[in-house]
């Protein structure tokens, strides 16, 4: 299978004063015009955010790139990717959630990204306390390394783990697996189809323009070709099995032993019946 390499971008100490970055860059220049045309917004924004997803953390930008559109664009990513896990910031999220949904408390209440800036052990320091509380049941925490699982385990009991998890991507069964069943940790999938790849024909026939899957290496017109042959290679088990290559798919991820989350916009794209995940 034609796929990215998912790599853990280290974190570095620039110079001798405590700044720590990721130790790749990202140069923003080029998105504002300079070697090219700009390229238009969303995408700027999809790029930057895949790179953020990625692990990078250090953004160069200047008040002369554009002139000043790249920090205007830069600064719209910085508002719609930040991660922050100060003690202060996680209770005003729990709490404005508990107004917005209506709810006395929280059943499974996530640390959805790591901020890297603070200790793990502030972080669910804070979580402990609110289910002290009563405003929170069960912490969970999202695309955390296993290094940082442990930690956090170790201040309060972590119920879920939520990690990317599919037919094609299958990083997490070296590592977070066994150290999940070590500490009984139950692991909640996100994206089982492969980011909408093993739904149907219509994603690896044309991506949408306006999706973010463009961004996304496997889905890359020279990957996407070569991965086009193992989607028709599950159809072909799917087909021997009385199943669509979603379902085949969903199947697998729940025989794993835990529940996943599956998104969906349309009522035709869910399960039907409990055959269909068997």
């Amino acid at each position: 299978m034609a796929e990215e390499q998912k790599v853990q971008i280290p974190r570095v100490k620039l110079g001798t004063h405590g700044f720590e970055v990721s130790k790749l860059g990202f140069g923003c220049m080029g998105l504002s015009g300079g070697y090219s045309d700009p390229v238009p917004e969303k995408v700027g924004i999809l790029i930057i955010k895949h790179a953020f997803s990625q692990g990078i953390t250090f953004f160069d930008t200047s008040d002369i790139y554009g002139p000043h559109a790249n920090e205007v664009l830069v600064g719209k990513c910085t508002k719609r990717t930040l991660i922050n896990g100060t003690p202060e910031y996680v209770r005003s999220c729990c709490e404005d959630s508990l107004k917005r949904l209506g709810l006395e408390y929280i059943d499974l209440y996530y640390q959805h990204r790591i901020d890297t800036t603070v200790p793990i052990e502030e972080t669910i320091g804070e979580l402990k306390k609110l289910v002290e509380e009563g405003k929170v049941k069960y912490i969970g925490l999202s695309e955390a390394s296993a290094d940082t699982i442990r930690r956090a385990h170790a201040i309060h009991p972590i119920t879920a783990v939520q990690m990317e998890w599919s037919l094609w991507t299958r990083e997490i069964e070296e590592e977070i697996v066994p150290l999940c069943k070590e500490l009984g940790i139950g692991i909640v999938p996100y994206s089982p189809l492969g980011h909408g790849f093993f739904g149907g024909k219509a994603v690896i026939e044309s991506v949408p323009a306006n999706s973010y899957l463009n961004m996304h290496p496997r889905f890359q017109a020279e990957s996407l070709e070569q991965n086009k042959t193992i989607y028709f290679q599950i159809g072909k088990l799917a087909e021997k099995h009385g199943c669509s290559p979603a379902q085949l798919a969903l199947g697998w991820i729940l025989h794993q032993g835990d529940v996943f989350i599956h998104c969906s916009w349309k009522f035709a794209n869910t399960p039907e019946k409990e055959s269909e995940l068997a």
